[in-house]
């Protein structure tokens, strides 16, 4: 298969291709892979495509690295 895409892939072949890119869920332990895995819920239905769902995800990211930098721990001794 070349195409990941809803209108050339099957249902059946959507949950593969989203399987096959998360890796072993069994093996998680932190609790996040329902949600990870309900995340793409919408292009195994057919609903939305991979990378709207990825760059929606992205959007939403906010990383730690974005806050102001701090420069001492604020103990005087």
């Amino acid at each position: 298969m070349d195409s990941i895409l809803i209108a050339d892939t099957t249902r059946e072949e959507r949950e593969r291709i989203v399987a096959e890119s998360i890796g072993s869920v069994e093996g998680l332990c932190d609790g996040c892979s329902p949600g990870l895995l309900r995340m793409y819920d919408d292009y195994i239905e057919g609903r939305r495509e991979l990378r709207e769902i990825n760059m929606a995800f992205r959007a939403r990211y906010v990383s730690g690295l974005d806050g102001p930098e701090k420069t001492d721990c604020g103990y005087k001794a």
